[in-house]
């Protein structure tokens, strides 16, 4: 999908496909850190020199900045395309390749920053000929009120703030395209005397498809995660034990969380699902090799 996105073929602005590109780059990312090497990893191996203490903390470090990257991604791309359809005076300035560059670079230089304080909430669980191994939260982490205003920014940041942002800003767009779409209406029924096609409005749908498609699924899967948060925080139970796997708390702790990690496991299928141009690119992409091989034969 990278691969595809980067040869520049699907029809797209140059400033879409940056921040699409991005998106996808995380969600690898994703899936390489925390399925991978937290899940996977902790399942089959976990007796391997990646459950040493520094390299745990650095894992599940490296792993909250790639999926809060993801989320802020999402959401700037979100804010990209309401400039881009409700602003046009703005648009000019605003919707280009610098300006999409810079905004994933400070997106995902803040994420690194923010999320680089988990490594130091983390201490061994037990050492053993002088290596700490596994990773624990420090009593600390409960007691103290800084940690405690990083647990609440980065919960905010993390799950309730990119929901909020993309539901108003999704809202707006919505608002806007409706109202558009019914002066332009009036208008061409007033100058031809009759209802035809608009070439305007038909340009804008594949990139307003696109958005709706990748934020409102961003929203669903995003949607137990603020659940979660919400019942915790206003209930004022932990999100789980960590003895009894049936408690409630723990269930729906680790659904909301295997719905965030799926976020990122659903753009290719909404790409291939509604852009046409990229439905073709990949199709080229698949008979490729095979074509090769074909040859090499012959």
């Amino acid at each position: 999908m990278i691969v595809i996105l980067s040869r520049g073929r699907c029809g797209l602005s140059r400033c879409i496909n940056y921040y699409l590109m991005s998106m996808a780059v995380t969600d690898l990312l994703v899936n390489l850190t925390t399925v991978i090497l937290n899940r996977i990893v902790g399942i089959y191996f976990p007796a391997s020199f990646l459950f040493i203490t520094p390299i745990c903390s650095l894992r599940n470090a490296l792993s909250f900045a790639i999926m809060d990257s993801s989320a802020w991604l999402t959401v700037a791309f979100t804010f990209d395309r309401f400039i881009a359809i409700c602003c046009q005076k703005l648009k000019i300035k605003y919707c280009t390749e610098k300006t999409a560059a810079w905004v994933i670079r400070i997106v995902s230089a803040l994420s690194c920053l923010k999320n680089a304080f988990w490594y130091f909430t983390y201490a061994p669980l037990y050492i053993s000929n002088n290596i700490p191994w596994f990773c624990t939260i420090k009593l600390i982490f409960y007691t103290s009120p800084a940690w405690a205003a990083f647990d609440w920014i980065r919960s905010i940041s993390t799950s309730c703030l990119p929901f909020i942002l993309i539901l108003l800003l999704n809202a707006l767009t919505v608002r806007h395209i409706l109202v558009a779409s019914k002066v332009r209406r009036r208008l061409r029924a007033h100058s031809n005397g009759e209802t035809q096609s608009d070439p305007e409005m038909e340009k804008r749908r594949n990139s307003i498809v696109l958005l709706f498609c990748i934020s409102g699924s961003f929203m669903l899967l995003y949607l137990l995660i603020l659940i979660n948060f919400l019942y915790v925080r206003i209930a004022k139970v932990k999100y789980f034990s960590g003895s009894n796997f049936s408690e409630s708390n723990f269930i729906l702790d680790q659904s909301g969380y295997m719905l965030q990690i799926l976020s990122s496991c659903v753009n290719p299928f909404i790409y291939a699902g509604t852009q046409r141009k990229f439905r073709e690119e990949l199709k080229n992409g698949v008979k490729y090799p095979l074509c090769v091989i074909v040859k090499l034969f012959k």
